[in-house]
């Protein structure tokens, strides 16, 4: 079974290359889908695969500035992307990046960094799914209340809306963001994207964990916008994270390779599929990967407790991981296709209508 491993010549390790094809095609359909970049599932899932955790937040953010490249080119298509919102956050974003690198460097020297990194992706993880799913629980709560009076929920109305008080703070310049339909002070998307940024350095994420549920919860963006203004930024954040980890020696560029072109495939799909998969069905797919990956990353920390079983739970978390990855990404490729085949039917349909 020698030839399914290949030596990654920077990293010094020798690594299961199908995982990263799995890893590259899974999460290039689930990116382009949730608008991020996915490397909340890709650095542990190179970690996981043995990569040390620096290596993997390095080469994962290489891979993901191209695959975000060629999702937020097909998502302004659909004119889902306010650039406007983009440009702006960027000044947070680049200046906390460099923070967070600048940590992990730290952390490296003191020897500290895998469990840090892992402890603090366990956290975020599990605050942003109980947001998720609390929002979904509140707006079925409203809808059942709506039913209940006679009438019925707004469409564009959420659970959770935050965004109407971040939205009193009058702090100028305030901004005009048409394409999100939003006016708020100039300073939240800044001090949202500097909050991402900053998470992006550490965590070796794009920022999209956190901003796409920033964006739709503090800022008051509509989900499919959110989407794609976060795929923008994720391509920002990663062109500059690529260049700064690279300069580190910290970036496996054959690792980022393999990945891509898997990646740039699937960024496709799950792009496309937004379009059949709107609002709360992105969110509650968005909650179960997020508690997936969660419980990936907890089967990887068992062995500190019970080191007897080390192997089985290793093995266990990189099977979990990419099973995770292949059946969302899945899940998302079949959506796309019954809501192409449906559209198609209802086209021909019309026309058939016309004609007659």
């Amino acid at each position: 079974m020698e030839w399914l491993y290949i030596l990654m010549p920077i990293a010094g390790v020798k690594i299961f290359w199908p995982g990263l094809i799995v890893l590259g095609v899974g999460v290039g359909v689930i990116g382009g889908f949730f608008g991020m970049g996915g490397a909340w599932m890709v650095t542990p899932g190179l970690n996981i695969l043995g990569f040390p955790m620096a290596f993997a937040i390095g080469t994962d953010i290489a891979h993901m500035a191209g695959k975000s490249l060629i999702s937020t080119m097909r998502h302004g298509k659909f004119g889902n992307v306010d650039y406007k919102l983009g440009v702006i956050m960027i000044i947070g974003t680049v200046a906390g990046f460099e923070v967070g690198a600048q940590m992990i460097m730290w952390l490296e020297r003191m020897g500290n960094v895998e469990k840090v990194v892992r402890y603090m992706y366990l956290v975020l993880l599990f605050l942003i799914a109980w947001m998720v799913f609390a929002d979904v629980a509140k707006r079925r709560r409203k809808e059942k209340e709506a039913l209940a009076a006679g009438g019925e929920v707004d469409k564009l109305a959420t659970g959770l809306e935050w965004h109407k008080t971040f939205h009193k703070l009058k702090i100028p310049p305030m901004v005009h963001l048409h394409v999100a339909g939003i006016y708020c002070s100039a300073w939240l998307p800044i001090i949202v994207s500097f909050a991402t940024g900053w998470l992006a350095g550490i965590l070796g994420i794009g920022g999209g964990l956190i901003r796409m549920p920033a964006l739709i919860y503090i800022m008051g963006c509509p989900t499919h916008v959110a989407v794609g203004t976060d795929l923008f930024e994720v391509m920002i954040s990663g062109l500059y994270g690529a260049a700064t980890y690279t300069y580190k020696g910290r970036t496996e560029l054959v690792a980022a390779i393999i990945m891509l072109v898997g990646a740039s495939v699937g960024a496709q799909v799950g792009t496309v599929a937004t379009k059949y998969i709107k609002g709360y069905g992105i969110r509650i797919a968005f909650g179960c990967a997020v508690v997936g990956c969660a419980i990936s990353i907890v089967l990887k920390l068992m062995p500190s407790f019970l080191p007897q079983y080390r192997v089985a739970f290793d093995n266990a978390a990189t099977f979990f991981v990419l099973g995770v990855v292949a059946v969302l990404s899945t899940y998302i490729t079949v959506k796309m296709v019954q809501g192409a085949k449906l559209e198609v039917a209802n086209k021909k349909r019309a026309a058939t209508a016309r004609a007659a």
